[in-house]
C-alpha cells in the first residue's frame, strides 16, 4: 500500500550526472526487491520494512530530482538485470513522470516477466491512487486480460471498489482475473457477490479455488471455505501460510484443535501444526512452544508462533540466531549451510521466564 509522498516530477534543464543517478537507480531496484522479500516473510517486521521504505525514497527522490533524462539509464538497468526490483522502477518512473509511451512499455516488460510481474504492480502500490485512476479505468474494461489484472491487482493494493465492474472480473475468461477478482471481494467483504465467490470453488483452476474459499472465509462462511482452504494449507504451496491463517479463522476452536492435533501426528504437517497453533491466540502454549523449539524440523515454526503470541521478543536480545551451528549439532546436521531464523530454546524460556509469561501459563 502507498504510504509515501507524491512530488512533482519537474525534470532538470541542467545536464544529469550519470554516474550518481546510476546509484539512485540500482539502489531504488535492489531496496523495493528488498522490501517485496521482507513483505513475504511469515509475520514481517514492520519496522525493518518502515526504515527500507525510507531510504527507498530517497533514491526515487534522486530520480525525481534528474527527471526524464534517467530514463536510458533506467532502461540500461534493466537491461543488465531484468528483475523485478528493476521492473519496478521502470514502471514507477514512466507512473511518475505521466509519459504514456513508457507505461506501454513498462506493461509489455511485465508482460513477458513471469513472477518479475511483481515489480509493475508494486509501482502501482507505491503510487497514490490519484496517480493511477486514469489507468485503472482505461485497464479494467480493456480486452487485453493482462491490463484488466493488472488494475484489478491494484485495486487490491490500494483497497479501491470497483463497483459493478467487480461481478464481471469474478467470471472473467483469464484465471489470473478471476483469481485477484477474488481476493478483491473478500478483502473489501462484498456480500452481495456471495454466489460467485460459492461459484469460485468449483473453478479449475487451483488459484481460483483457493483465493474463492478465502473471500468466503472473510465473509464468514466457514463451513463452505474449510475444506479448500485446509486443503490448500497441506498442499505446501505459495499460498499455504495464508491458507492456515484463514483456515483458523474460520472454524471454531474445538474443531481447529483436532485438526492440529491429527496434523501433529505426520512428521510432514507437523510444522503446520505448531505453526497454526501460534495463530489461534493463546499464549498458553508458550512451554509447549519452547519445548518444539528443541527439535530441528519444528524449531523454525515455533520461533514464527512464538512472536506471533508475543510480538514483544523482537524486541529482546538474542533470542533467535541465523547461524544453526548456535543451535547445536542436531542443527548444524538438519539445516546444513542454510541461514534460518532458529530460536534458542533455554534463551526463550530464561527470557519467558523474567517476563513472568511462564506463570501466567500454569
Amino acid at each position: 500500500m502507498s504510504v509515501h509522498k507524491e512530488k512533482s516530477a519537474t525534470p532538470l534543464k541542467a545536464p544529469i550526472l550519470p554516474d550518481i543517478v546510476l546509484q539512485h537507480i540500482q539502489q531504488a531496484a535492489f531496496l523495493w526487491a528488498q522490501r517485496d522479500v521482507l513483505l513475504a516473510e511469515d509475520l514481517p517486521d514492520n519496522d525493518i520494512v518502515a526504515g527500507v521504505d525510507r531510504r527507498l525514497e530517497i533514491d526515487l527522490d534522486g530520480v525525481r530530482v534528474a527527471g526524464h533524462a534517467t530514463w536510458p539509464l533506467i532502461l540500461a538497468a534493466y537491461d543488465e538485470f531484468p528483475q523485478k526490483g528493476e521492473l519496478f522502477l521502470v514502471s514507477w518512473a514512466a507512473i511518475e513522470f505521466a509519459d504514456t509511451e513508457r507505461v506501454g512499455q513498462a506493461i509489455e516488460l511485465g508482460r513477458i516477466s513471469g513472477d518479475g510481474v511483481r515489480g509493475l504492480i508494486g509501482a502501482l502500490a507505491w503510487h497514490k491512487p490519484a496517480a493511477i485512476s486514469s489507468l485503472v479505468r482505461d485497464w479494467i474494461d480493456a480486452h487485453d486480460e493482462f491490463k484488466r489484472f493488472l488494475a484489478v491487482s491494484a485495486c487490491v493494493e490500494h483497497g479501491v471498489d470497483p463497483m459493478q465492474r467487480l461481478a464481471g472480473l469474478l467470471r472473467d475468461p483469464e484465471p489470473r482475473v478471476r483469481a485477484v477478482g477474488l481476493r478483491l471481494a473478500g478483502k473489501l467483504k462484498r456480500t452481495a457477490l456471495f454466489n460467485d465467490l460459492r461459484g469460485g470453488l468449483d473453478d479449475r483452476e487451483e488459484s481460483v479455488r483457493f483465493w474463492a474459499a478465502w473471500a468466503l472465509g472473510e465473509l464468514g462462511s466457514g463451513d463452505l471455505a474449510t475444506p479448500e482452504l485446509r486443503k490448500v494449507a497441506t498442499g505446501g504451496g505459495d499460498h499455504a501460510l495464508t491458507a492456515l491463517r484463514s483456515a483458523v479463522k474460520a472454524a471454531p476452536d474445538n474443531d481447529i484443535r483436532a485438526w492440529m492435533g491429527a496434523l501433529l501426528r505426520s512428521s510432514e504437517t507437523a510444522p503446520l501444526a505448531v505453526r497454526g497453533a501460534g495463530m489461534m491466540g493463546d499464549r498458553a502454549i508458550l512451554p509447549w512452544l519452547v519445548v518444539q523449539m528443541s527439535n530441528p524440523a519444528l524449531a523454525v515454526a515455533a520461533g514464527a508462533s512464538l512472536l506471533e503470541l508475543f510480538p514483544e521478543a523482537r524486541q529482546a536480545d538474542d533470542l533467535f540466531t541465523l547461524d544453526p551451528v548456535r543451535a547445536g549439532r542436531t542443527f548444524e546436521e538438519h539445516f546444513g549451510d542454510d541461514s534460518v531464523r532458529l530460536p534458542l530454546a533455554d534463551k526463550v524460556k530464561e527470557w519467558a521466564l523474567s517476563k513472568g509469561f511462564y506463570a501466567q501459563a500454569r
